[in-house]
């Protein structure tokens, strides 16, 4: 592997570990300006159903920023990421586990979530960016029904 392949999987691990922690940290312009490409194709049909779409990044984020900014706090823990780059595309995937908090009267206060993400991702001038990420829900545990309360 040269030093050039190396730099580039470190790099793409570290946008893909970014998105999770901009995320809790809820550096929301950071995961615009660090992480996504201007469109990201979006799957989250293991959790919700439905259908995947592409999505601005400016609104992805408006989603998570509604959905998350009611809860308390969030820990998204990303590992085992393999990378595959060909020239300025690239494909990562990576094992999470993503646990919620919001103490409430109506039950746990916890919900934890397990799987893994396959991301797309391009290089642009400023660096790897994800374009696209798919999230395949393998396990849970605990009070989804605090997800609910946040959009409420």
């Amino acid at each position: 592997m040269s030093d050039l392949e190396l730099l580039d999987r470190l790099d793409i691990i570290e946008v893909c570990t970014r998105m999770c922690w901009h995320t809790d940290k809820r550096e929301w312009e950071l995961l615009r300006s660090a992480v996504f490409a201007e469109m990201v194709h979006v799957d989250y049909t293991s959790l919700n159903g439905g259908k995947p779409a592409d999505m601005a990044a400016d609104e992805l984020i408006d989603v998570w920023r509604a959905l998350l900014s009611g809860l308390a706090s969030t820990q998204h823990l990303i590992t085992n990421h393999l990378v595959r780059i060909s020239g300025d595309t690239a494909v990562a995937t990576a094992d999470f586990q993503a646990t919620h908090l919001l103490p409430n009267a109506l039950g746990g206060p916890l919900w934890t979530l397990g799987g893994h993400y396959r991301f797309t991702l391009r290089r642009i001038p400023a660096g790897w960016r994800i374009d696209g990420l798919t999230m395949t829900a393998d396990w849970a545990k605990g009070n989804r029904q605090i997800m609910e309360r946040t959009t409420r």
